[in-house]
């Protein structure tokens, strides 16, 4: 396991998905934020590190459980027709719904971000709380809405980089844990920097997009898909790791520049 882990593949998988963990969890410290700040001022800080935790052990336990479906690869039910021809399996169809579901949720999400940036937390702002397990317990469901995007994404970085399924949990898990920390560590200081440069959770949402639909034709590779005869191939991770470094790169750039010019 250790030889996987410390090869440049898992490294930079791990980074990667370390670093979109962080910003996908930004809207999750948003309404932790909210939801704290309802307490007395004495217990916002705890019910904040409290809730990440919970967040934290939450996440780990969908990663199991997703991983076990996701290892469930044998064919149960087969198509054969004069136009297609795919074996299904629980794995195909895991990743195949959780590739549409992240394309849907993202291009939601951009949607709300640039028509009504604030709608979330204003609901959230709405709710009442007067305990400090009333306000875990909500922290807890909003987690839960915003793991799923966040288990995905993590099947969708790391499958298929190792035969052993247990290796790419152990991986997935040890990003979990390192976003976690860094947002325990730096929540407020990451959440003001969102604030400034919204730009940088677009562009993590439009990763999601891409993830999506490699897991799409992941799930009709692993199904061994074919369409009028045509075989659908799975595609290459290297492309996907490229596309992110190329776009934060340019994002750096717009960043440096924009900064140049506010001193100017």
């Amino acid at each position: 396991m250790l030889d996987f882990l410390l090869s440049s593949d898992a490294i930079f998988a791990l980074l990667t998905l370390t670093f979109l963990e962080i910003i996908l969890g930004i809207d999750n410290i948003i309404f932790i934020s909210i939801a704290a700040n309802k307490l007395p001022e004495e217990q916002r800080k705890k019910a904040t590190n409290i809730g990440l935790l919970l967040a934290m052990v939450q996440r780990v336990i969908l990663l199991f459980f997703v991983s076990f479906l996701i290892g469930l690869s044998e064919p149960f039910y087969s198509i054969k027709t004069s136009w297609l021809t795919l074996d299904l399996t629980w794995q195909s169809i895991i990743l195949f719904a959780g590739g549409l579901f992240l394309i849907y949720k993202s291009t939601s999400e951009i949607r709300e971000k640039v028509e009504t940036p604030n709608h979330d937390e204003n609901s959230m702002k709405g709710k009442v709380i007067k305990s400090l397990q009333q306000a875990l317990v909500q922290i807890l469901i909003i987690d839960f809405i915003f793991s799923i995007d966040s288990i995905l994404t993590a099947v969708g970085m790391t499958n298929g980089l190792s035969d052993n399924h247990n290796y790419n949990l152990v991986l997935m898990i040890i990003a979990v844990i390192i976003s976690i920390a860094v947002m325990i560590g730096f929540a407020n200081k990451i959440r003001l920097f969102i604030e400034k440069h919204p730009s940088i959770q677009v562009l993590a949402l439009a990763f999601l997009i891409l993830i999506g639909f490699m897991l799409i034709t992941e799930a009709a590779h692993l199904s061994e898909t074919a369409l009028f005869g045509k075989t659908v191939g799975a595609i290459p991770k290297g492309y996907l790791y490229f596309a992110i470094a190329f776009s934060l790169f340019i994002e750096f750039l717009n960043h440096k520049i924009s900064r140049s010019k506010t001193k100017k």
